[in-house]
């Protein structure tokens, strides 16, 4: 019964990506595993704006948890975030660029600096979005079909009340053993945050059809609405 459930399965994500019209190369065309292939360009042509805000009644938070196309899109979903950029965090400014980081030997990870409103959202309800939603915290150096330091799990805090969050909600959900191993999430103090090239950001708004954004990123956004859907902003 086992065998005939797993065939079904995969007959039936075939049949999906079939009826998509996406290729099997597509499930794997993300953000650093294409650096040996042509740069990826968004399907729309359309400019897209500056992500940055001055507002003052803000906080920003620095994830990283895999490819930030997936990342930067579930944040962006959330009421009471003004603003989310994909980037570069743990490396120096030289070598935070796209195929420098796709080396995995920068220091970078691929990460999503995050500018909210703490009097609509907190950091904490971030951190629990973060850890239930965005990504496998307890995967080591990879996330998905994606390997490499550049996509290991961090939360690089920019406070120390951050810091004391986050400690204590790893502690947490270790405790609980909802993870079948421990929590691999790096908490180390925030240098420095690098915007990414320009086509990475909204990626997933701009690509919703693209092989990868299809198979690993559309499901998380799907999970988010399942589980918080009174975080969601007004579409």
């Amino acid at each position: 019964m086992k065998n005939i459930k797993k065939t079904w399965r995969v007959m039936a994500v075939f049949q999906l990506l079939m009826v998509l019209g996406i290729s099997q190369s597509g499930l794997y065309a993300s953000g650093q595993s294409e650096s040996k292939g042509d740069e990826m360009k968004s399907e729309s042509m359309e400019a897209v704006p500056e992500k940055r805000t001055t507002a003052e009644n803000i906080e920003t938070a620095v994830f990283a948890g895999g490819c930030f196309w997936g990342v930067e899109a579930v944040f962006e979903s959330l009421k009471g975030v003004e603003n989310v950029v994909s980037g570069y965090s743990g490396g120096s400014a030289d070598t935070a660029t796209y195929y420098s980081v796709g080396t995995g030997k920068t220091g970078h990870a691929e990460s999503v600096e995050i500018v909210f409103d703490p009097g609509v959202i907190s950091f904490e309800t971030l951190l629990e979005v973060f850890f239930a939603v965005a990504h496998d915290p307890t995967q080591l150096n990879y996330q998905g079909p994606d390997h490499g330091s550049e996509y290991r799990s961090v939360v690089f805090y920019t406070t120390d009340s951050q810091r004391t969050s986050t400690l204590k909600a790893i502690k947490e959900l270790d405790s609980k053993k909802l993870y079948p191993s421990k929590i691999v999430t790096e908490v180390v103090p925030l240098t420095e945050f690098y915007p990414a090239e320009e086509y990475h950001q909204n990626f997933i708004k701009l690509n919703p059809t693209q092989g990868y954004v299809v198979y690993w990123d559309l499901p998380k956004l799907e999970e988010l609405e399942k589980k918080y859907p009174d975080l969601l902003r007004m579409k």
